[in-house]
């Protein structure tokens, strides 16, 4: 099992959980990192957090990934106390529905939030008024959608022309693997790759469990350390 995929000009490379590596015509990318264990020393163009709990908003892990001169941060609002402190060549704090472009990095932020998973009766474990967010980031002419921790919700018929999908399949918090499947079918990306098992919730099994149902190519990443 690869810990990298390559479509295209881009690599792909699992960090773990919902953590992922993005390089590709000369732009490096990370994307929540979270207990990482990589040997090699990689600075960013660009790193973007998807909310603010701990497993996604981790200074002791996103700060390997920064230089002070080089790398922006692109983030939900909710994480703008938790990144204050961070040294970085700058912020941009987003919501639903935001864009643009950073160090020659397109990004739109859409809608990530639970309709089905919940912490106590009624209350959801990541709100839709908390305003947690999934990317679709364009990187060397390849359209990654990240979905940060989001059940399938009605804003997200909108994505078109997905290259690569990123998406949960544990459940509890996030898309069980039979939702994710019937997502990544509606979405119809070429590549879909599973994340958010193997640390705090979920296993391989579920990720095993995607890709028999999902109907399209997937492939299964080891993190790499």
């Amino acid at each position: 099992m690869p810990s990298s995929v390559v479509f295209g000009d881009l690599t792909i490379t699992w960090l773990r959980h919902d953590g992922f590596l993005l390089t590709g015509a000369g732009k490096t990318v990370v994307i929540d990192p979270f207990n990482v264990r990589m040997r090699r020393q990689v600075k960013a163009d660009v790193v973007f957090v998807t909310h603010d709990h701990f497993d996604h908003c981790s200074l002791k892990d996103l700060e390997p990934f920064v230089d002070r001169e080089k790398t922006s941060i692109v983030a939900a609002r909710n994480c703008s106390r938790a990144l204050k402190d961070l040294g970085c060549r700058s912020k941009e704090f987003v919501e639903p529905g935001s864009s643009g472009e950073v160090s020659g990095v397109r990004y739109q932020a859409v809608p990530a939030y639970n309709v089905n998973k919940f912490r106590a009766p009624g209350v959801p474990f990541h709100p839709k008024n908390y305003g947690g967010v999934g990317y679709v980031i364009e990187i060397a002419g390849v359209r990654v959608y990240h979905a940060g921790d989001t059940d399938d919700v009605p804003e997200l018929a909108q994505l078109k022309a997905i290259d690569v999908a990123l998406l949960p399949v544990s459940g509890t918090y996030v898309m069980t693997a039979e939702e994710a499947a019937d997502f990544a079918r509606k979405i119809a990306p070429k590549l879909a790759i599973p994340m958010h098992f193997g640390e705090i919730v979920g296993s391989i099994e579920d990720a095993e469990r995607f890709r028999s149902l999902a109907g399209l190519r997937v492939e299964i990443l080891r993190p790499e350390v």
